[in-house]
């Protein structure tokens, strides 16, 4: 059964700090990890508001290649989610590899 990748997303613009605030998310383990961030940005933000979590997200020297347990790329796991081609623009554009 497909469903949606993304809910429409309707309310106020998010302010730099609200932006910023993501980076400071922790895993369920209490650690920072990169691939935790990314996912976490993705699914809570529209796609102009995750292109200024990676800029803040680059800025810091988060990996922007971070792979899950399983070696995966984030890049990667957007393959699969049919709206998520904006996404892969923005971390293509600030960097990522498709092969990484």
């Amino acid at each position: 059964m497909q469903h949606k990748d993304k809910q429409k997303v309707i309310g106020e613009e998010l302010t730099d700090e609200r932006i910023k605030g993501l980076l400071e998310l922790r895993n369920e383990q209490g650690a920072v990890d990169d691939f935790h961030l990314l996912t976490r940005a993705y699914r809570a933000l529209r796609a102009g508001d995750f292109e200024r979590f990676i800029q803040f997200y680059c800025a810091e020297g988060h990996d922007i290649n971070a792979r899950d347990a399983r070696g995966q790329s984030f890049l990667s796991v957007l393959d699969s989610h049919d709206q998520a081609v904006p996404y892969r623009e923005i971390l293509l554009n600030a960097g990522a590899r498709a092969d990484a």
